[in-house]
């Protein structure tokens, strides 16, 4: 089901927005699932990813080493976290200031100190995005598919009237990395009805159920028909091939579906209890965690909320890091906490696995990783004279942190170590994008093995089919 259906465009930007969406997968027809020798129980039904669009800083969140108070005239280097640390709920583990919210709620899931992104070369927060949501170092000789898709897909839908894979708070027009943001927010050769219902905010998501005002049912349903006619009787080619086509084809009956269900009324936020709207109100992201838990509990499958990822800002911390990233804790800390505490007290936490993770971290001096150094893209004086400089900028690739909860993750586990001085490397269990999807695939029961045959390939869920379930995470 594609997000486009749904949302009251021009008879051009509709027709325009759903052939690109069939476009974009490139296999000729439909990509056979291949059975895995490997079978695994699911502790999970639902995945709901939390994701740091932008690069957040490790040392500032979940990850805190020794805290350096701003002076003027100090030295970069002596720099590794802005904040101090703060107790949780588990005696060994202590995160960052900020995050008082989260801290009372570790002691439900597990941090992993010890994830290690894909090392590709010159750091485009796109291209690294792209890596950890397919799996897949760009470029690819297919459109590769989005971890939701391939869960949409290999698991089915939980309640047919409920998008499987949903999308919130992600606005695709965003300027000079648009086009690269959007190669992943497909369904790739999976095909259309199993891309991502787009809400870029969720404040607005119940519009995104309905006709347009302005137009009436009876219009909207035959403008639904018509479209419907000129699909089908489209030449093969127009659409992509005509397993595109027909995929194009049942995700617009699952969008019209929607609009006549009950369910729709997840997606309308004005029917939450105040008290609780207000907690979740930080913004877009806070909204989505709301919006994300409604949804879930109407039985959606997968579940992206962002922080978004918008070039030099939010996660983006090229300068004034430390300001930032005040702001940025204030708009995950509620929602986050809340978000957890939610669904256990709903029964829901147990079957539901949630993710909050990254690109990649940050790190004052170091671009990439060490032994491995990037030219920096941004100027660190080596000595600070403004509040600007004071703060993690630089794309940081060698170790970042992730946070689980619920799906049988272990709870108040704390996996993985880094150095606790610069460079702040991993020395301590690491895990990679290969092996930490493999963990997430196998919480849903889904071997890493697991492949769709495509151009008479395999095309595995995890990188040639290598990933390995992490065992002490839950695997």
């Amino acid at each position: 089901m594609n997000g486009a259906i749904l949302t009251g465009f021009s008879r051009r930007g509709f027709l325009r927005a759903s052939g690109a969406a069939a476009l974009a997968a490139l296999a000729g027809s439909e990509a056979r699932l291949l059975a895995s020798a490997t079978k695994i129980a699911p502790r999970a039904d639902s995945l709901i990813l939390l994701w740091m669009a932008g690069g957040m800083a490790q040392t500032e969140t979940f990850d805190p080493k020794q805290y350096t108070p701003f002076e003027p005239g100090m030295e970069s280097k002596r720099v590794l976290s802005t904040f101090p640390a703060i107790d949780t709920a588990v005696d060994h583990i202590k995160i960052s200031a900020g995050l008082e919210r989260i801290s009372k709620i570790m002691d439900r899931g597990t941090l992993i100190r010890s994830h290690r992104v894909g090392d590709l070369g010159f750091i485009l927060h796109a291209r690294h995005q792209f890596h950890w949501h397919t799996g897949y170092a760009p470029p690819q000789s297919v459109a590769a598919p989005h971890m939701g898709a391939v869960i949409s897909r290999t698991l089915g839908a939980r309640n047919p009237e409920i998008p499987a894979f949903i999308d919130i708070g992600q606005n695709l027009e965003i300027g000079g990395e648009s086009d690269a943001v959007k190669a992943f927010h497909t369904a790739g050769f999976l095909g259309s009805e199993h891309a991502p219902f787009l809400i870029a905010d969720p404040r607005d998501a119940v519009s995104r159920v309905r006709p347009s005002e302005h137009i009436g049912p009876a219009r909207f349903l035959s403008r639904y028909e018509e479209y419907k006619r000129l699909v089908a009787a489209s030449p093969v080619g127009q659409y992509g091939s005509d397993f595109q086509r027909q995929s194009l084809l049942r995700s617009l009956d699952n969008a019209h579906r929607l609009l006549s269900s009950p369910a729709a009324k997840a997606f309308d936020l004005s029917l939450e209890p105040k008290a609780t709207y207000d907690v979740y109100n930080t913004g877009r992201f806070g909204l989505g965690c709301l919006l994300a838990r409604r949804l879930m509990e109407s039985g959606a499958r997968f579940i992206e909320v962002t922080t978004e990822y918008i070039p030099f800002r939010y996660w983006d911390t090229h300068e004034n890091g430390h300001k930032r990233a005040i702001g940025m804790k204030e708009t995950i800390d509620a929602p986050v906490a809340q978000l957890i505490l939610d669904l256990e007290e709903r029964g829901l936490l147990d079957r539901t696995l949630v993710v909050l993770a990254s690109e990649f971290g940050r790190d004052m001096m170091t671009e990439g990783k060490p032994g491995a150094e990037v030219k920096a893209q941004v100027k660190q004086p080596d000595i600070m004279t403004e509040p600007q400089h004071y703060g993690m900028h630089r794309h940081f690739t060698e170790a970042c942190s992730v946070l689980m909860f619920g799906g049988g993750t272990p709870k108040g586990k704390l996996y993985g170590r880094t150095a606790d001085e610069r460079p702040c490397r991993i020395v301590e269990n690491p895990v990679t994008i290969e092996d930490l999807h493999a963990t997430i695939y196998a919480a849903l029961g889904i071997a890493p093995d697991t492949a769709y045959e495509v151009e008479k390939r395999p095309f595995y869920v995890t990188k040639d089919g290598k990933g390995k379930a992490v065992a002490a995470l839950g695997a």
